[in-house]
């Protein structure tokens, strides 16, 4: 049965106390203090909400793609060789998905361009790692105060970027810290040429216009405030990952649980919350910038105060006189895979190996313990 807006209201303030965030008498929300393991836990209620309505296709497909994850006693440090493999085929699919799962932030499809990959360990043929990307947002106020865009080109120049929307390792790697190898991955060579062939020549779906395939650079923003991931992330001397800065702390991770009883809500008034081609996250907003106003919230309960570190990955060199129509064609970096995966193992993976202990006792059957509930 549909809650009363009283009911729901009830709801809304209930769901905040039990994720400790404190609502002030002006409507604004104050976060919880906490360390990234505190923010973890923000997110838990999301993750469940997700992980619950997948149990069934878990239940089924887990048993064929359990294999695919390492155990450590699989992992021997020196013979690691990394592979990076755009994700093509269902199966191929299917594993990204299953390990999207391990993360602490729910998945979300992505919307726009879109790209997948999985880091693979040819010695073992087991998975490090998963990399996906987006189109980026067209108003990213870190990246935006970077670059004066000539007049009527933002749209144009901020297309030739993406943005990382899913990048780590799974365990025993993550132990490993194979975060760092996905991560240098995202700059590579053959990250930005497999995306010059998927689309060249394409017309964007909005506008009905053909735009350069160049990928010019990458934008991300770490989970949990500061990033160990990116920070200091180099290759010899270049630069991999630039700070920006951090985010203001907008979003709607926290109210994410009560979403569908929002669009029932709105939904019983005579409010559409249908979508569309283009609407994608900006139309979630608006169901709960909608939904929290008819219930007599602010629409600061939208700003969580969970600020993230947004980061800039160039790749090219001349990014800032492209950005800003000085140069005519982007400079690209040259960045094998081979190359950076070479660097990752001498600067951290062998150091890593010798130092932590732990990932040789990690057990694949702990990836079903995390994921069936």
């Amino acid at each position: 049965m549909e809650p009363t807006a009283a009911e729901l209201r009830q709801q809304v303030t209930d769901r905040l106390q039990q994720m400790g965030f404190m609502l002030g008498e002006d409507g604004a929300l104050y976060v919880p203090e906490g360390d990234k393991d505190g923010m973890r836990q923000l997110h838990n209620p999301a993750r469940r909400i997700e992980l619950a309505a997948r149990q069934e296709w878990l239940h089924h497909h887990l048993p064929h793609y359990l294999p695919f994850f390492a155990s450590g006693h699989e992992i021997i440090p020196e013979r690691i060789c990394p592979t990076l493999t755009e994700v093509t085929t269902e199966e191929q699919h299917d594993l990204f998905r299953v390990a999207r799962l391990l993360w602490s932030i729910p998945f979300s499809k992505g919307y726009g361009r879109r790209l997948r990959f999985l880091l693979i360990d040819q010695s073992n043929s087991k998975l490090m790692g998963l990399l996906a990307l987006q189109s980026p947002p067209l108003s990213f106020p870190a990246r935006d105060r970077l670059f004066q865009y000539p007049p009527g080109r933002k749209t144009e120049l901020v297309n030739q970027t993406m943005d990382i929307q899913t990048l780590g390792a799974v365990p025993p790697y993550d132990r490993l810290l194979g975060g760092k190898l996905v991560a240098l991955a995202a700059s590579s060579n053959e990250v930005r040429l497999i995306y010059q062939n998927k689309y060249s020549g394409r017309k964007t779906e909005i506008e009905g216009r053909v735009l350069p395939a160049h990928l010019v650079a990458l934008t991300t923003t770490s989970a949990f405030g500061r990033s160990s991931l990116y920070n200091r992330l180099r290759y010899k001397d270049t630069v991999i990952a630039e700070s920006l800065g951090y985010t203001e702390g907008y979003g709607s991770f926290h109210l994410m649980e009560l979403y569908p009883l929002f669009r029932e809500f709105l939904e019983s008034r005579g409010i559409s919350t249908r979508g569309g081609f283009g609407t994608g996250p900006r139309r979630k907003w608006q169901t709960m910038v909608r939904a929290l106003q008819r219930l007599g919230f602010s629409r600061d309960l939208l700003h969580h105060g969970v600020k993230r570190e947004a980061f800039l990955f160039p790749l090219v060199d001349n990014l800032q006189d492209y950005m800003e129509g000085r140069a005519a064609e982007p400079v690209y970096r040259d960045l094998s895979f081979a190359g950076l995966a070479a660097w990752w193992r001498d600067r951290w993976l062998l150091p890593r190996a010798e130092r932590v202990n732990g990932w040789r006792e990690w057990r694949k059957e702990q990836i079903r313990e995390a994921l069936i509930l």
